[in-house]
């Protein structure tokens, strides 16, 4: 039998997409080109919703995020079960969503979008939503979906421009980030400047958050001072984690190893994993080869594998901009920045490390991470006068950097954005026998209980929800 062949005339082809396109294009192309928020929630929220596999029994609008006026965000949705409909109970909502006009102008580097991702990330602290992983903002021509792992809310994607090209794989992608969420945060301790305190941070923070029934691994990413895997008698790689980062084949968690403590008394255990410092990376003397060897994705392709089996990944930073703080940063969903407020240059580089080195890294991984967690004063005692000093050094910094078109108010003082008055800035106080507990290889916060109430005021204020 001849094969049949069917002529289409040129004259049919716009039909025949229509026919063939799908509900979320269909929604897209239906939209005047500047629709204002109410038509945009009409025509395209609904499909949007439904793409991403939530049905009716799903989705709550207007839902109230907190108490108080003007808190509710546009939807709320969570996957409905058998009996405990979403539309119903209201309760424990999974996905937030916020919905702007086309006539707002949502592209990553408008006022607008940083308004926006803002108002977002107030939703999704909100005391109703502590069970929400996600959340998702568009006005229809962007669209972008962030991710919120404790208090700390940072992009999971990039902010995507929209078009009926690639509006169905976009939210594809999206779908399949939320139905396979990320266990492990990964937090980069760093700044710029040497002497803040970045190691016994990480540290401490570590042991404290095993006490919180998390599970830790901990990276020590300065091959040349080691100091992390000296201060818990942890013995040097001696050119496996090198080789590890080099080798995409190399299982990463072969370069593991246990921090183990037992309570001699009680015979409880705590534990969390470490990656140590590798002297063979501290051997390489040759930049060139170095930068061959370690792509600047090589630790984040590492710690990618691990990502599963832990809740935190901190990496203790180098003090400089160099490459293994830059691979330490690329890796990073966040940045955790110690500082001194009697000390100037702490305070300087910190700045610098939030202007300069951090957008450079966003830039260079695409996906708007990492995100600057706000500076922290840590462990040195403080007069009135001092902390006076500190605060016009940090007014004079603020006020330098915005005239370069960067606001780092709320990196400085996070709370002056609900109170312009609240100039407060987290402090880890002075104390010895943080400083000492290196000496005993044992992290302070299982000796001393005072230590241990300092880091778990650390945690709660940044991470523990």
């Amino acid at each position: 039998m001849g094969t049949i062949r069917l002529r289409i005339e040129p004259f049919l082809l716009p039909n025949l997409m229509i026919m063939t396109a799908s509900s979320l294009q269909t929604a897209l192309q239906s939209l005047p080109e500047n629709a204002q928020e109410p038509i945009v929630d009409k025509l395209f929220a609904q499909h949007l919703l439904e793409k991403l596999s939530f049905g009716h029994n799903d989705i709550y609008p207007q839902y109230q995020t907190q108490s108080g006026r003007g808190l509710a965000v546009d939807y709320a949705a969570r996957k409905s079960q058998e009996k405990d409909l979403f539309l119903h109970t209201k309760t424990n909502p999974d996905l937030l969503v916020e919905l702007k006009g086309r006539d707002i102008n949502l592209s990553p580097d408008s006022a607008k979008y940083t308004s926006t991702a803002k108002q977002l990330r107030g939703y999704l602290l909100g005391g109703y939503c502590k069970s929400a992983r996600w959340g998702l903002m568009t006005n229809a021509n962007h669209i972008q979906l962030f991710r919120k792992h404790g208090k700390v809310v940072h992009p999971a994607t990039p902010c995507w421009p929209t078009n009926l090209d690639n509006i169905d794989e976009i939210v594809s992608r999206i779908k399949k980030k939320i139905e396979n969420p990320l266990r492990a945060l990964i937090v980069a301790v760093y700044n710029n400047k040497g002497g803040v305190g970045k190691t016994t941070t990480t540290v401490n923070l570590a042991a404290v958050l095993t006490l919180l029934n998390k599970k830790v691994l901990v990276v020590d990413f300065d091959p040349n001072q080691q100091d992390l895997t000296s201060s818990l008698g942890i013995p040097l790689s001696n050119g496996k984690v090198y080789e590890a980062l080099k080798n995409r084949d190399i299982d990463f968690s072969e370069v593991v190893v246990p921090y183990k403590l037992t309570d001699k008394r009680t015979q409880k255990s705590v534990q969390f994993d470490v990656i140590p410092a590798d002297k063979m990376l501290a051997y390489e003397v040759d930049e060139v080869k170095l930068r061959q060897d370690l792509k600047p994705s090589a630790l984040f392709k590492g710690l990618d594998k691990l990502r599963s089996q832990y809740d935190y990944i901190l990496i203790d930073s180098p003090p400089n901009w160099r490459i293994f703080s830059q691979r330490a940063l690329y890796a990073a969903d966040a940045i955790l920045v110690p500082t001194k407020h009697n000390n100037l240059f702490s305070l300087e580089n910190a700045a610098m490390a939030i202007q300069k080195f951090i957008p450079e890294t966003q830039e260079l991984k695409g996906d708007g991470t990492p995100i600057a967690l706000p500076v922290f004063f840590n462990g040195e005692k403080t007069t009135h006068a001092q902390v006076r000093s500190a605060h016009e050094a940090i007014h004079s910094i603020i006020k330098s950097a915005k005239k370069q078109g960067c606001d780092l108010t709320a990196c400085f003082y996070p709370k002056s954005v609900k109170s312009r008055q609240d100039l407060h800035i987290f402090e880890v106080p002075a104390y010895a026998n943080i400083a000492n507990a290196a000496f005993s290889r044992i992290p302070a916060v299982y000796r001393d209980k005072t230590a241990r109430e300092y880091y778990k005021n650390l945690a709660k204020e940044y991470f523990v929800q």
